[in-house]
Formats: C-alpha cells, sequence, structure tokens
C-alpha cells in the first residue's frame, strides 16, 4: 500500500506492473492509488525491464501527469524473459533486451510504431489496417559491423570496486565507469577474439588508460570495421600521444613500433585489410581523431545489393549489413521498382547516400542524394565512381536550403525519399517537400515519435494518403527500431 497522503521524491512504489515500451527505451506502468489525486497517475521507467515483469520503483521527479522513477528491485519476472541470460552481456547499451525472446521484441517494437501513429486515425481512420507485418532483422546476434571498445577505469566506494584497466563499454548510466568484460553478442566471433587479442597485448606494455577526468593516461580506444559479406576487417588503436611528454624514461618511439608490430602480426591469422593509429588528443570521448595508416589499404569494401562500397574509418555506414540490404529491398518494393526507369529521385537527409545509390542502381532516370555533411560527400563520390554510377548527383546542403533553391529553379521529382536523422527534420522542409506534389513520398524514420508528427502535417496540409505502412528491426537486442511509410497522392 502507497503513502495514502501524497507521493514525494525518492519515495518507493511497491509491486508495480510494468505495462509496455513507450519511447526513446523508457517503460510505462499506472499507478493505482488510495488516494484520488494519485490514482492512475502514469509511470515512467527510466531503465530497461521486460514487460509484464512486476516492480519496486524509486520516485525520481514529480510531474503533474506522471511520475518518473527508477528500478531498484524485480519482484516477480517477466513471462516473456529468457531464464538465466548470461547477466553480463546484457549491460552494453547495444544489448540491453538480450533477455528479452526475440519474437517478443518485435512485437513491442510494432506495437510501439502502431501506438506512435494512433494520434493519425483522424485523418486515416483505416490507418491500423495499413500496417504490414514487422520485418525481423536477418541476423539476430553479432550483426554489427563496426563496434568501439573503451578503455577506462571502474572505481566505486559504495561497491567496493577498484579496477584500474579495463576495457570494454561504459556502465549504462554512469559514463564515467568502464566494465571489463571479454565478449559481446554483438560481434562475431572472430571480432571478440581479436578484440581479445588487442586488449591483452596492451596489458602487457604498463601504460595506463586514460582518464576522462584527468585527460591523462594513454590507451583510449580500439575499433573494429568488419564487414558483413566480404568479411574484409578494420582496426584502429585511439591513444593520447601526449602521455609520453615530460617522461624522458619512456621511449616513444620504442613502444609505438612495438604496438604497430603486434598489430600488424595479427594480420597472418585474421582478414585485416587496414590498420590505423589515431593519435587522439581530443577531450570529448571521440575514437577518431588525428588518423595514421600503418598497415594496408585506407578502406575496407562491403557489397550490398550488388554495389561495392568502400569504408574509411569516418565513412557514415549501417551498423548492420543484413539489416540494411534487407531495408534497402523493401524501400524499393515500396517505390514500385517496374516505373523506376523513368523516375527522377530525390534522396532527403542521405547521410549514408545508400539508398540513392541503390536507386540509381536501379536505373532510375536521375538521382539527387542531398545531405549537409560535407566529409560523407567525398566518400561517396568515390563510391559512386567504383560503380561507374553517372545519374547520380550529391549536394552538400541543408535539405531546407536545397529545397527551396531547387524548386525556384523550376526542378521535378517523381518520387521523394525521406530519410531525416533520429532527432527531428527541420520545419521548414516539410512545406517546401509537399511543393512538389509528387506521385509518392517514402519516408523512413528511426523515431516513431517524429514520424508522426511529420506525417500529421503531411496529411494535415496536402492531399496525400498513406498506401502502407512497415516497422523493421534493423537493431535486434535495443528500443531502436525503422519505419517505412509510403504516401500516394489521392485521386
Amino acid at each position: 500500500m502507497q503513502n495514502q497522503e501524497g507521493i514525494k521524491k525518492w519515495d518507493i512504489l511497491k509491486n508495480i506492473f510494468v505495462e509496455k515500451l513507450i519511447f526513446w527505451g523508457k517503460w510505462l506502468a499506472t499507478l493505482n492509488h488510495p488516494n484520488p489525486d494519485y490514482d492512475w497517475r502514469k509511470i515512467i521507467i527510466n531503465w530497461w525491464v521486460v514487460p509484464e515483469s512486476i516492480v519496486d520503483l524509486k520516485v525520481l521527479k514529480k510531474k503533474k501527469s506522471f511520475l518518473e522513477t527508477q528500478i531498484i528491485n524485480i519482484v516477480k519476472k517477466s513471462p516473456f524473459e529468457i531464464e538465466n541470460p548470461d547477466n553480463k552481456y546484457w549491460l552494453c547499451g547495444g544489448c540491453k533486451w538480450v533477455n528479452i525472446k526475440y519474437n517478443k521484441q518485435l512485437e513491442i517494437k510494432e506495437n510501439q510504431v502502431k501506438e506512435a501513429l494512433r494520434n493519425l486515425e483522424k485523418y486515416e481512420p483505416n490507418i491500423q489496417n495499413l500496417f504490414l507485418p514487422i520485418e525481423p532483422s536477418p541476423t539476430i546476434n553479432w550483426y554489427r559491423n563496426k563496434v568501439e571498445f573503451s578503455y577506462g577505469k571502474y572505481i566505486s566506494k559504495k561497491e567496493w570496486i577498484e579496477q584500474h584497466f579495463n576495457v570494454w563499454f561504459h556502465k549504462q548510466g554512469e559514463f564515467s565507469k568502464i566494465q571489463d568484460v571479454e565478449w559481446t553478442i554483438l560481434i562475431d566471433e572472430q571480432q571478440n577474439q581479436l578484440f581479445r587479442e588487442i586488449k591483452a597485448f596492451s596489458k602487457t606494455l604498463w601504460l595506463p588508460v586514460y582518464d576522462q577526468f584527468t585527460q591523462k593516461g594513454f590507451f583510449r580506444h580500439i575499433l573494429i570495421r568488419k564487414a558483413y559479406f566480404t568479411k574484409e576487417i578494420m582496426i584502429l588503436l585511439s591513444f593520447n600521444p601526449t602521455y609520453f611528454d615530460n617522461k624522458p624514461h619512456l621511449n616513444k618511439e620504442e613502444k609505438l613500433n612495438k604496438i604497430k608490430n603486434f598489430l600488424i602480426s595479427l594480420t597472418e591469422k585474421y582478414p585485416i585489410k587496414s590498420i590505423y593509429f589515431s593519435h587522439n588528443v581530443n577531450k570529448a570521448d571521440t575514437a577518431i581523431w588525428d588518423l595514421e595508416l600503418i598497415y594496408g589499404n585506407k578502406t575496407i569494401t562491403e557489397e550490398l545489393h550488388w554495389l561495392k562500397f568502400n569504408i574509411s574509418p569516418t565513412s557514415f555506414f549501417q551498423t548492420n549489413s543484413t539489416g540494411a540490404q534487407k531495408l534497402y529491398e523493401l524501400v524499393l518494393d515500396f517505390a514500385k521498382k517496374d516505373k523506376l526507369k523513368n523516375y527522377t529521385v530525390l534522396d532527403l537527409y542521405g547521410w549514408t547516400w545508400t539508398i540513392g545509390m541503390i536507386f540509381a542502381k536501379a536505373w532510375s532516370k536521375k538521382v539527387i542524394s542531398v545531405e549537409m555533411v560535407e566529409s560523407a560527400s567525398k566518400d561517396w563520390k568515390e563510391n559512386a565512381k567504383l560503380n561507374n554510377l553517372k545519374n547520380i548527383e550529391f549536394e552538400n546542403k541543408k535539405v531546407e536550403d536545397f529545397l527551396d533553391k531547387y524548386l525556384n529553379s523550376n526542378n521535378w521529382a517523381d518520387l521523394l525519399i525521406i530519410d531525416p536523422p533520429r532527432a527531428w527534420m527541420h520545419p521548414n522542409a516539410l512545406p517546401n517537400i509537399l511543393k512538389f506534389n509528387t506521385n509518392q513520398i517514402i519516408y523512413v524514420s528511426c523515431n516513431p515519435a517524429t514520424l508522426s508528427r511529420d506525417l500529421e502535417y503531411i496529411l494535415q496540409n496536402s492531399n496525400y494518403k498513406i498506401e502502407k505502412i512497415k516497422a523493421m528491426d534493423m537493431f535486434p537486442h535495443t528500443h531502436h527500431i525503422e519505419t517505412i511509410v509510403s504516401l500516394i497522392k489521392e485521386k
């Protein structure tokens, strides 16, 4: 029984039934409280949990219409929870749901998209019937083609832990702490073994890990990229080169040569095509800084849809290769492949440029791919040449600026593909998108909330109707979900 006088910050709520995922990996419950002022108040849970669990919660914030809470105890496990998972592996942010049965993960994600778009029923009363079944990821485990491990410490007086040389991922919710684990379900066993060898070797050098607070120490990150279809591997070791300053007793050149020789020796056992040093003096926690190629090629090559993609350390590329291939197949199907030969296609927010290149390969008449990140453009212009694609143009502009100029020049497009970043699509872009009055818009979204907002604007201000909707799981064991929506002009 809860406190009948009201609820205060830090109060404990007992035996709360977890209902569902709502947004950004947060969960929803409803409070059954004897005080009518608090009864049926919504509870937001800020940590992972399996739906239909019963939990005890600590109140972190008290709002007018909801309580923000944190789990302190699981009273009863959910029937959807996998029994006896190896707990340390779900500690990483990329696999927090690994102890939820995969078919339940898909159900949760599909329902999240349906719930997010429910407000569109006033424009599309039949919207729930427009959903196609969710598409699972072709690869459920070991699907990431890029992973970044951090060196660091884990010191906690409360937990009686003092570890000074850890390599793995940041502890969830405590960025200053690096956990020390030898394996992750995110990458295959070959990559895991490579990680373990680099980690073990680095401990033999007696050089300290980098401390984010003091900006002192040497080792910072291990980055591994492995192309799923070609199997080519790139490794990058990030370190602080200033560590050796004012340390005359240490021979910097000797230490770096020893590291270099070790990394190059790994090419005898693994299909490593590229090795980089990252001389990293950046105060931010990022692996890429002043790059030095110490072995092999500048890039590795991945293949999707009969296209080759050269990937550098800084390239934007979907981290799930098999999932990306399936996603782009679905987008092509939504676009009615048989009509593409006559289409001029605008690929807006083409941050990986991949969709635009695949449409160019499908013999669209012309593809214009628009993205504001200039560094990405150079890579993908080279990839277009590599694939002999002469019907694609790359524009380094903000989408809202490009559209205004493109329309004022009386240019046209037959198909618009919108794939905005997770946070948002600029409000100035939407009015111009509608001015094209194209026969079809395909919206690819990684955020159901902003998708719902943008679709509401489109439906409210145009004669477009939703043709079909399909969710796809690109990132198993996480809360992330992709959604493809086809909008067509009402006749």
